[in-house]
């Protein structure tokens, strides 16, 4: 089956997209959102730019579509991404890194279902704690490039990702109520290294204090 698949640069995006292809579906092509706003309900914001570099090492087509970031249009600009796939790349089907949103899914679920193509959400669900230690014992290397919950370790801000720290998270989240995979947008992640890709990617940037509990990786160099 020919599949585009959902790509942000997060580690959830990556690992979906690793699984489809071990399961042997022929990925095509990535297709990334790029929001002009911090706020949008449907994708990530920080660095979603440089996900032209991960797609280089991964030696996949990246079909990159810039969204308003406001709630109504950002479904139209993703339907304007699927069509795009879809007459371009002939796919079949999409695969997500959606884990808890219900909102991001229903809403990739109906415009796949008017288009005609079958959805793949292989970390619907999964064990949150699980998961976040699988994924960086498998060989995902993530750096931790913005939060906005109270008491996520602000010093994990900018860092790459380890077995010690994954557990430092998992601490915090039962001390302080948030979810252990981040998926409700309490961090957001940027894979620099994965079991697929030719070789790791070099990042340079700054952290940047936006809030009291709001913390910021700005990318300004990736070689």
């Amino acid at each position: 089956m020919k599949i585009c698949s959902m790509f942000s640069g997060g580690k959830d995006s990556t690992y979906a997209l690793h699984w489809a292809i071990f399961k042997g579906f022929n990925v095509e092509c990535l297709i990334t959102i790029i929001p002009m706003k911090e706020d949008s309900w449907m994708f990530q914001y920080p660095n979603v730019e440089f996900t032209i570099y991960q797609a280089k090492v991964l030696g996949i087509p990246i079909i990159s579509q810039k969204s308003t970031g406001e709630k109504g249009e950002e479904i139209n600009d993703l339907r304007k991404a699927f069509v795009k796939a879809k007459e371009e790349k002939n796919i079949d089907g999409i695969v997500t890194g959606a884990i808890l949103s219900d909102y991001q899914r229903l809403n990739i679920n109906l415009i796949a279902e008017e288009l005609g193509l079958k959805v793949y959400s292989p970390l619907w669900r999964k064990d949150q704690e699980n998961y976040l230690r699988e994924i960086v014992t498998e060989g995902f290397r993530f750096l931790i490039i913005s939060t906005s919950a109270y008491g996520f370790p602000a010093n994990l801000v900018g860092k790459e990702i380890n077995e010690e720290d994954t557990e430092k998270i998992i601490r915090a989240a039962k001390k302080y109520g948030f979810n252990p995979a981040l998926e409700g947008g309490e961090a957001e992640t940027f894979v620099v290294d994965a079991p697929l890709f030719k070789r790791k990617l070099n990042v340079e940037g700054k952290v940047i204090r936006k809030g009291e509990f709001n913390w910021f990786f700005k990318i300004t160099r990736i070689l």
